[in-house]
């Protein structure tokens, strides 16, 4: 890693802002007009791996924070080779005057995003697109909200004149959707020169809504499963296609992964799983709702379990889930395979293991003539806890938001975030987005990706409430 100063230009990067198309028209607040801004040019960078625009956007983010009046010293800009491909990371600090005596608090979100093709898009992905009350586009729920609400937040604080009774950093990484190198990199001088006291991730968590747009809990994301992809790969003498042999890499590697689609995990009935279905299940209204608290009240009532497994929003939650997710096979059309690769995404549930999923995908495929290589490496991380002070300070942002006490649940997250670093380092890592999304929203990493209008603005008091609890005098 070589860290460098970053020396201002007085220009924004060359990729630079695009303007949204079909802008609604309302009153906007300062605070919400610069962070819709930051938004906007921020979906403007293509920011996943092959185009190379995470320096572009950190150029951009660098200046804005400059501008707001943050000293060159406590923007620290951060060179990384992810695999191959350079990438940067960003580590911002608001200084604090140490009244409290209390360590620092460190807030995460990642700058790169999973790739969109425009041709597969009904909008040019990278162009922030406000349509039928969403905002569309690459990166609007995960993670360029989190970095637009953020950084909002420390100008508008800035502004303020507000000093922190103990320093605040940012943590923006540049590849968490691939190699998480810069992730890896940040954590280790986050602990090595900041110590903080707890960390906050805006990656995940966030406000379930109901179909109607209302709030239903608080989902505040305490623990994840472990990220592991294998491939599986068989290889095979070939030969001409005119003359085919019965051993077929293409049909042996298919008939392994039809196994694997019919195969179910063992149900794991840990009690954040129980207590985050019992609490969520007393707002879910209908089936679903049912079987969250069935299943908190008998892990093992087979109803219960049939419909939170056939559901996406939930099956992650029971245990460990492997899907294919990419084939490749053969070299010619008028010749035999010699060899077939899946790619198979493993989230693993937190105590179970790498070579123990390994060891029962196997057996399942019961075929030696699959072999497993494991793509890269693995970070198995702990539950962390939901402090006190931090959830009061949560409460108090809803509270606001809503005009009502809304539920506060913590969970485990199917998916993998930066926060997995930190905790693996000693420190309680909680993800509290201030986002807020019903279930048939969720189009991260998908096409049309989006997020609701409404609840994007309504959510930009949500870090300013929240560092005032923990960081005011």
């Amino acid at each position: 890693m070589r860290v460098k100063a970053f020396l201002l230009a007085g220009a924004l990067a060359s990729a630079g802002p695009i303007a949204a198309q079909d802008t609604e028209t309302r009153q906007l607040t300062d605070h919400q007009q610069m962070v819709h801004d930051i938004y906007r040019d921020i979906i403007g960078f293509r920011t996943a791996r092959g185009h190379q625009q995470v320096d572009d956007m950190v150029a951009y983010l660098t200046k804005r924070l400059s501008d707001a009046g943050f000293a060159q010293e406590d923007l620290m800009v951060t060179d990384y080779d992810s695999d191959g491909e350079p990438t940067q990371g960003l580590i911002v600090r608001y200084r604090g005057d140490g009244s409290s005596g209390d360590k620092p608090i460190v807030m995460l979100a990642h700058m790169d995003v999973v790739d969109a093709l425009p041709e597969d898009w009904d909008r040019d992905p990278f162009t922030l697109t406000e349509e039928d009350g969403y905002f569309f586009g690459r990166g609007t729920m995960d993670n360029k909200y989190g970095v637009a609400n953020l950084v909002g937040t420390f100008i508008r604080l800035k502004d303020e004149g507000w000093t922190p009774n103990r320093d605040l950093y940012l943590a923006f990484s540049g590849d968490e959707e691939t190699g998480m190198v810069s992730t890896r990199a940040q954590a280790k001088w986050i602990a090595e020169n900041v110590d903080p006291a707890f960390v906050l991730n805006s990656d995940a968590g966030g406000t379930a809504m109901d179909d109607e747009f209302k709030p239903l809990a608080m989902r505040v994301q305490a623990a994840e499963k472990t990220f592991a992809t294998f491939e599986l790969t068989v290889t095979n003498p070939g030969g001409h296609s005119s003359r085919p042999r019965s051993d077929n890499a293409i049909y042996e590697l298919s008939a392994a992964l039809l196994k694997l689609a019919d195969h179910k995990f063992e149900v794991q009935a840990t009690p954040l799983t129980r207590s985050y279905f019992a609490a969520l299940g007393q707002s879910v209204p209908g089936e679903l709702g049912d079987a969250m608290r069935a299943f908190a009240e008998n892990p093992e009532d087979p109803a219960a379990v049939a419909t939170l497994q056939s559901n996406p929003e939930t099956v992650g939650t029971l245990g460990t889930t492997c899907v294919a997710t990419m084939l490749r096979a053969g070299h010619a059309e008028n010749a035999l395979p010699q060899s077939a690769t899946a790619t198979v995404n493993c989230r693993i549930f937190p105590g179970i293991g790498v070579e123990k999923t390994q060891a029962e995908l196997a057996r399942v495929i019961g075929n030696d003539n699959v072999s497993f290589k494991l793509m890269a490496e693995v970070t198995e991380s702990p539950v962390s806890v939901l402090r006190d002070d931090v959830r009061a300070a949560v409460a108090k942002s809803l509270a606001a938001r809503y005009g009502k006490d809304i539920p506060i649940i913590p969970y485990m997250e199917s998916g993998g975030t930066d926060g997995m670093h930190y905790r693996t380092l000693g420190y309680d890592t909680v993800a509290i987005s201030g986002g807020a999304s019903r279930s048939q929203d969720m189009y991260a990493h998908g096409l049309n990706e989006r997020a609701n209008v409404d609840a994007f603005y309504s959510g930009l008091d949500h870090w300013t409430i929240i560092l005032k609890e923990l960081a005011g005098r």
